[in-house]
């Protein structure tokens, strides 16, 4: 299960499908599902998801990584 733990930048590529949750949505934990175009966290882990953009434009904390 480790290799898909979105809190971890080394698991998380450009392409990949991911489910966010964007800032608006941290509350109610509403996902948002994507591929990844940007990775924006530069750390190596984060407690609270690896922060990324979507190829829409969208801009969340990385919560799953669905595999292929």
């Amino acid at each position: 299960m480790d290799n898909l733990d979105g809190r971890k930048r080394k698991n998380i590529k450009i392409g990949d499908l991911v489910e966010i949750v964007q800032k608006k949505h941290q509350r109610t934990g509403e996902l948002t599902e994507g591929i990844v175009k940007r990775i924006l966290t530069n750390a190596s882990n984060h407690p609270h998801g690896i922060k990324v953009m979507l190829q829409l434009g969208e801009v969340g904390r990385v919560k799953n990584i669905i595999p292929e």
